[in-house]
């Protein structure tokens, strides 16, 4: 990991010593960003069919619904968008800084002094025009501007949050009807085995060490119930929340075919899903905007140069402007805050500190993201390894469950034994369930982790 920080770091330096000149180059670090990422070859395993729109791969109709609402009505996404339209006001605020400032003003005035009356009319125009020869003007539209890139970055991570968080809470909730489906056929079986066992104590077949192990089983399998009705209404609560509802709003049905349909990941462009996250464009915006500030409070230490001008008419002894005086004024204006010299410098310098500090930011965000991608492809075969031994332990519990079943009937083994496999097979079957919601979710965090791409294509 050290090399490749140092890798980074060069990648990002010389980026940014080829746009100190005036501002920070954006599509230009993304560029260089791309092409270390293009070389690491991270997700070179997953290269495939494009993961836009890739939850559709569930086919459920019903997921597509809660996605829309979700991305349609939550409340962060649609505070966060109304922020967007505040930094882009504020850019349109800033940009008008080229022009010349100033207003119109018309008044008309009567009076009267004992017998001595008199009218006076008045119109003029004033305008102040900063021009902006040394840039500080053009600095602060720059950080204007990377501040409103950064907030539109903002909007695509919610997008990408919300969803994630809707597929995840789809595939849990199906996933614990799936669990609360089993344990009520385990439970059904149950009472059936009871059933049987309390004939043969009374017939003195069976004793009650075998009816009270199997009696205990039961209501292990019913306190579970609890739980899972719990988590289903948990989940209800979150996909409520992410598309401002309240959970009794939401109903979904019973779909719980999608844990077993063909969900895959692959990505078209790795490098792109990864150097194109809005996590780190953002970080990038963030040390733009820091930089344009710096730039600009080293242009506060230059002079501000001004042109004011002014121009009216002055009407005596009526209303109306006529019989007129025309005055105008036209005045150049040099402002230099000499005085203000050890206040400035503080200021310039304690914006280039917030710019390194930002900088320092992009590099940890990039190689957060560089971990987050690795150990989400670790995450992804490890919970695969594991599904594939889970199913073939239900299996092989399922087998021996069956067998000692038959051995049972023909007197082999005795009833306890019977109880221990199918105590094996319940345990295995909820670790196989387990398994699969859990592989589910682990595809569910590669797409979020590796974002850049179909994040764009979703917002856009």
């Amino acid at each position: 990991m050290n090399s490749n920080k140092l890798r980074i770091t060069a990648v990002l330096v010389a980026g940014l010593l080829a746009g100190c000149a005036s501002k920070i180059d954006e599509q230009q670090h993304q560029s260089q960003l791309q092409e270390f990422v293009a070389q690491t070859q991270i997700a070179s395993q997953l290269v495939g069919q494009d993961e836009l729109n890739w939850w559709q791969q569930l086919d459920s109709s019903q997921l597509n619904n809660l996605v829309a609402n979700a991305r349609a009505n939550n409340h962060d996404l649609r505070t966060s968008q109304l922020k967007l339209k505040s930094a882009l006001a504020r850019l349109g605020g800033q940009k008008a800084q080229y022009l010349p400032q100033g207003g119109v003003g018309i008044e008309a005035t009567r009076s009267s002094l004992g017998e001595l009356n008199t009218r006076q009319s008045a119109a003029n125009a004033n305008f102040d025009w900063q021009l902006d020869l040394f840039g500080k003007v053009t600095a602060l539209v720059n950080a204007s501007n990377a501040g409103a890139m950064s907030q539109a970055e903002q909007v695509r991570a919610l997008h990408i949050e919300v969803v994630a968080s809707v597929v995840k809470g789809f595939v849990s909730y199906q996933g614990n009807k799936q669990k609360q489906h089993i344990i009520e056929l385990q439970i059904e079986a149950l009472k059936q085995s009871i059933g049987v066992l309390r004939a043969q104590v009374e017939e003195g077949i069976a004793n009650e060490l075998d009816l009270n192990r199997t009696l205990a089983q039961l209501k292990r399998q019913q306190a579970l119930l609890p739980d899972i009705k719990y988590a289903q209404f948990r989940d209800l609560a979150t996909l409520a929340m992410l598309s401002g509802q309240l959970p009794s709003d939401i109903t979904l049905i019973d779909e719980r075919s999608v844990l077993e349909r063909g969900f895959t990941v692959s990505l078209a462009k790795p490098s792109d899903a990864i150097a194109l996250r809005p996590d780190i464009s953002q970080a990038l915006f963030e040390f733009s905007q820091a930089y344009s500030l710096s730039v600009a409070a080293s242009k506060a230490l230059l002079p501000d140069i001004s042109l004011s001008a002014f121009a009216g008419v002055l009407s005596l002894d009526n209303n109306r402007l006529s019989d007129t005086q025309q005055q105008w004024q036209v005045a150049p204006q040099i402002k230099w805050s000499l005085l203000s010299y050890p206040a400035l410098l503080a200021q310039r310098d304690a914006q280039q500190y917030l710019s390194e500090a930002a900088y320092s930011q992009y590099q940890h965000v990039v190689l957060n993201a560089m971990s987050e991608s690795e150990l989400s492809l670790q995450l992804l075969v490890k919970q695969s390894q594991q599904q594939d031994y889970a199913k073939q332990r239900f299996d092989f519990a399922n087998s021996a469950f069956l067998q000692a079943q038959a051995m049972y009937q023909e007197g082999q083994i005795p009833y306890l034994e019977l109880l221990d496999a199918r105590q094996d097979v319940l345990i295995a079957q909820e670790n196989a369930i387990d398994s699969t919601i859990s592989s589910l979710l682990a595809k569910v965090d590669t797409y979020q982790v590796f974002n850049g791409r179909w994040s764009y294509v979703l917002v856009n």
